[in-house]
């Protein structure tokens, strides 16, 4: 392993650190950038980088001043600090948040950047891999679980608040358990009655069966599965 061999304050260390930091935060913002989210290469580089030269600077001010530089302080401004850019990236549509994965890999990159920085490289490259095969594998087994899920989220759009009682209890009637049932009412005329609903479908029932069923009542005007 290379840790320690890499932790020694020298020039040919400290240029394979930089260029270490600038890879592993190239490939993790291309692979968001390949999936069009937020937190491209550029920026993933960029906090990667900028985390590397903090420990950097901290393994300086050691051997410039030792004993007298508390080394994890710095460091710790950044794991914190970091969040702020991360929420940049996050958006609210509705009931819908979106971005948080972009968000937790910015402040992933400056925990690499972090270990790149301070020599700990192996730790850098082995979390990386693991990280990047968990945003890749991880989907295809959510996919495979919620297929099978008996829940269902839905978004409806009802055109008075009459209709609302009614989908309440038709899903009642139809055995449904309701576990949330979340109403914005219109900010103006002829707009409609937003709805998100979460609830659990009997056994053996299939979740197209309820999206036709609300679908069919009248005055609602879109029904939508989250």
């Amino acid at each position: 392993m290379f840790t320690l061999t890499f932790s020694d304050w020298t020039w040919s260390n400290i240029i394979i650190r930089i260029f270490i930091s600038l890879f592993i935060g190239m490939i993790i913002g291309i692979d968001r950038g390949a999936k069009r989210r937020g937190g491209g290469a550029r920026t993933t580089i960029t906090v990667c980088l900028g985390a590397t030269m903090v420990m950097l600077l901290e393994q300086y001010l050691e051997s410039l001043y030792p004993g007298r530089v508390e080394i994890s302080r710095i460091a710790a401004q950044v794991v914190s600090g970091v969040g702020f850019l991360g929420a940049g990236s996050i958006l609210v549509s509705g009931h819908q948040i979106k971005g948080l994965t972009s968000a937790a890999s910015i402040w992933i990159c400056a925990g690499i950047g972090l270990a790149v920085g301070i020599g700990f490289i192996d730790g850098a490259v082995i979390l990386t891999f693991f990280w990047l095969l968990g945003v890749h594998l991880v989907p295809y087994i959510e996919s495979k679980v919620y297929k099978h899920s008996r829940y269902m989220t839905l978004y409806i759009e009802a055109a008075n608040g009459k209709e609302i009682t009614l989908i309440s209890r038709k899903l009642k009637e139809v055995n449904c358990f309701i576990d949330t049932f979340i109403v914005d009412k219109p900010k103006a005329k002829g707009q409609f009655f937003q709805i998100v609903t979460t609830f659990r479908i009997p056994k053996g029932t299939h979740k197209e069966t309820y999206l036709h069923i609300l679908q069919e009542m009248e005055g609602v005007g879109m029904v939508n599965e989250l």
